[in-house]
C-alpha cells in the first residue's frame, strides 16, 4: 500500500493559523510516502510569505512534491513578474517542475501551469506534456503516473475561473501516453471523479483538492486528500477542519475507483475497502492494462 497526501491553495499571507498545527499533526499523524502540494502556497509571493511556507514544509515529516500555483509570481513587481516571474519560487521553495518521485507502485510528477501573463488563467506547456509523456512511458507498466498541477485540466460550467489554456488537448494526449491521475487546485472546491471529455477513450481520474488553510473557502471546509493504493483499488479520503477546530482535521468521506479496460469506475458499491497497512506493500497489478 503507497499513501500520498494532496494539499493545495495554502496562502501563507491569507491562511488561517489557528489551522497550522492541526494540519501539521494530521499529515504527520498519517505518516505518507509523499506530500504533494499543488500550488498557491502564498498569498502575493512576498518573501517572508515563502518563508512561512518553507517553514510548515519542513515540519512535514515526508518528502514533499511542490509545484507552484498563480499566486505564487510577484503581481506587486511587475518587472519580476516578467522577466524572472518564478525566481521567487524557486529561492524560497525549489524548482518550478517537480519531480518526477518514484514511490512503491507510483511516479509522481509535478507540473507548472502557471502563466505569468495572466493573472489567474494557466496555460499546459507543451515541454511540460512531453516531459510528463516521456515520464510515463519510462515507467514500469504497473506503476500509476499521478501529475500533479496547480490549475484543473476540467472543471463544471458553472465555475468563475476560466480553464486554462490547451487542457482539453492536454487530457487526451496525457492520458493516451499513460498518465492516470491528475492531483489540481486552483478552485477551492472539492472534487473526485474520472474526466467527463474523454468518453469512450482512456480516461485519467481528477482529484481536486480545496484549501488546507486559506480563509477564502467558498462555502467549504478546510480539506485534504489522502490518496492510497490498495491493490487494485485506489481509495480517496477527504479530510476537513470542522467547526470546532481543536478537534483537528478527520476523515469525512471516503470513495474508491477501480481502473480496467473502460477506464476509471467506482468500486464504491463493491462492499468496503478498509484503510490499509502504514507501511507499504508491494505494488499490485492495478494497471497492467493501461499501455496495452
Amino acid at each position: 500500500m503507497t499513501r500520498l497526501l494532496h494539499l493545495s491553495d495554502l496562502h501563507f499571507g491569507r491562511d488561517r493559523p489557528e489551522l497550522l498545527e492541526p494540519l501539521l499533526d494530521a499529515v504527520n499523524r498519517l505518516s505518507p510516502d509523499l506530500v504533494a502540494i499543488s500550488g498557491d502556497l502564498t498569498q502575493r509571493a512576498r518573501d517572508h510569505q515563502f518563508t512561512e511556507a518553507r517553514e510548515f514544509i519542513d515540519r512535514i515529516e515526508a518528502p514533499v512534491l511542490t509545484v507552484p500555483g498563480n499566486h505564487d509570481i510577484p503581481i506587486h513587481r511587475p518587472f519580476t513578474r516578467l522577466f524572472d516571474p518564478f525566481g521567487p519560487y524557486r529561492r524560497g521553495i525549489g524548482r518550478d517542475a517537480a519531480g518526477p518521485v518514484e514511490l512503491p507502485g507510483m511516479l509522481v510528477i509535478g507540473l507548472n501551469t502557471v502563466d505569468p501573463r495572466r493573472w489567474q488563467r494557466g496555460r499546459i506547456r507543451q515541454r511540460e506534456i512531453r516531459r510528463a509523456c516521456a515520464a510515463a512511458t519510462a515507467a514500469d507498466p504497473d506503476d500509476l503516473v499521478v501529475l500533479v498541477a496547480h490549475h484543473p485540466f476540467e472543471q463544471r460550467a458553472n465555475t468563475d475561473k476560466r480553464l486554462m489554456r490547451g487542457a482539453f488537448e492536454a487530457v487526451g494526449r496525457l492520458a493516451d501516453c499513460g498518465c492516470d491521475v491528475v492531483l489540481s487546485g486552483h478552485l477551492h472546491l472539492w472534487l473526485t471523479e474520472p474526466f467527463l471529455t474523454r468518453p469512450g477513450g482512456q480516461s485519467m481520474l481528477q482529484v481536486h483538492a480545496g484549501t488546507g488553510l486559506s480563509t477564502r473557502a467558498r462555502g467549504e471546509p478546510n480539506d485534504f486528500a489522502c490518496i492510497e493504493r490498495q491493490g487494485d483499488v485506489l481509495r480517496i479520503e477527504r479530510w476537513i477542519a470542522g467547526d470546532d477546530v481543536t478537534a483537528g482535521f478527520t476523515c469525512a468521506t471516503v470513495r474508491h475507483f477501480r481502473r480496467g479496460v473502460e477506464g476509471w469506475r467506482s468500486a464504491d458499491g463493491q462492499g468496503p475497502v478498509p484503510r490499509g497497512p502504514l507501511s507499504p506493500d508491494p505494488p499490485h497489478g492495478l494497471l497492467a492494462a493501461r499501455r496495452a
